[in-house]
């Protein structure tokens, strides 16, 4: 459940000090106040291996709920906060949380340029999804592409309890942008999990400062939109008693090169990503290492018509570029090789009901299992190399 310190972590304390020491509300603030709310459910079904809760015997084991409000009380101040349910299978634990919660200060607003700070529990513009991941509406699919946005570490890379510095630029060839994020990111079991191998270790994995930085630019209004997201991602393990692992550092270096293309009736994006990780200190049970991963996707979607769109996506995910198919993995562990790269075809058919209710249905052809979570398969012995997934999705908002 949200407890009191999420609130106070996401900048509600400052933003009642900035009230304090601001002008009166404008008389017309109530008229930018909005709020809205989704809830989607999941069925997913594998011919092998479980993502999602046992979705081998099919399961409805994703469940997904949002009600966002906002509202501009002076004409540089915003505010904007929404409230997530999640229901997860064994990837993460079932929970209400706060999804972000921001205090928006607009230092700078001309014709041409916009620049400020975001204050609270903020996003991380990683890639073109992030952001806006946990919305069914504003994904391309049910799933992302688990090669960039992995479901089993979500909640890591998700936001940061801490701040953004943005700023926009209108120039005669396009709109340039700039974010940065400085704070604390939200670790969970499933990382620990992925890390340690088990959620149930003596010690505590917990944030620790990070940084996400993301460059932009756009064109036509969205027609053509380009980025670069760089990200150094940090985590510390503080050993519990009769603990095998020793007070250890993780850290998460992403690259993403995007690229997407939106016309009238056709869609292509793609991005690219170099993942540079590394952990150190954890003991002779994990002795140090690092490893860079590689990734990217090629995606199309086309809208057969107002309401109906097709989907087909290639996405390819590599453990290690030095191991690729991870035969030297396996030698020295013991582990299946291809839990170290995966595969994906995917084609997916969306159907806009009404402008509130939407549903969707897709089905993968998987090579590997790079991106399938512990916690869900935790008897490497018991996954299979060619598997396949089929999803449905049943959407609504207000």
């Amino acid at each position: 459940m949200i407890s009191f310190g999420d609130l106070m972590k996401a900048g509600f304390t400052g933003s009642s000090l900035f009230f304090f020491c601001c002008p009166p509300l404008s008389a017309d603030w109530k008229d930018t106040f909005q709020y809205h709310g989704f809830i989607s459910q999941n069925f997913v079904l594998t011919s092998e291996n479980n993502f999602y809760g046992d979705s081998q015997d099919g399961s409805f084991d994703f469940t997904e709920a949002g009600f966002n409000v906002s509202v501009r009380p002076l004409s540089r101040l915003g505010l904007a906060a929404q409230v997530l349910y999640r229901r997860a299978g064994e990837l993460e634990d079932e929970e209400v949380r706060l999804d972000y919660g921001v205090l928006d200060v607009t230092a700078l607003d001309t014709s041409e340029a916009r620049a400020g700070v975001r204050f609270g529990r903020v996003k991380n513009p990683l890639g073109l999804y992030n952001e806006t991941r946990d919305v069914p509406f504003t994904r391309p699919s049910i799933f992302l592409p688990q090669s960039i946005y992995f479901d089993r570490t979500r909640n890591f890379a998700l936001s940061v309890d801490g701040g953004q510095l943005f700023g926009e630029y209108d120039s005669a060839i396009g709109q340039f942008y700039l974010k940065a994020n400085i704070g604390v990111p939200t670790v969970d079991k499933t990382l620990e999990g992925l890390m340690l191998g088990g959620r149930n270790r003596p010690g505590e994995l917990s944030g620790k400062l990070s940084y996400v930085g993301q460059f932009g630019y756009s064109y036509g209004g969205g027609l053509i939109r380009l980025a670069f997201t760089a990200a150094a991602v940090h985590a510390g393990y503080e050993t519990g008693r009769s603990d095998p692992f020793s007070e250890g550092d993780f850290w998460f270096q992403p690259y993403i090169f995007s690229a997407q293309y939106n016309g009238e009736r056709l869609s292509l994006t793609g991005e690219y990503a170099v993942r540079n990780t590394r952990l150190k200190y954890f003991g002779p049970l994990l002795p140090n290492m690092a490893f860079t991963g590689e990734s990217y996707y090629l995606q199309g979607a086309y809208r057969l018509t107002d309401e109906i769109e097709a989907m087909v996506r290639y996405d390819v995910l590599y453990q290690n570029v030095n191991d690729r198919y991870g035969e030297k993995f396996e030698r020295l562990s013991g582990k299946p090789s291809f839990s170290r790269f995966a595969k994906d075809w995917t084609v997916g058919l969306g159907w806009n009901i009404t402008p509130s209710w939407t549903v969707r249905a897709e089905y993968h052809r998987v090579h590997g299992a790079g991106w399938l979570a512990v916690t869900e398969n935790p008897d490497p012995g018991k996954l299979e190399r060619d598997w396949d997934l089929f999803a449905l999705q049943l959407s609504f908002r207000f």
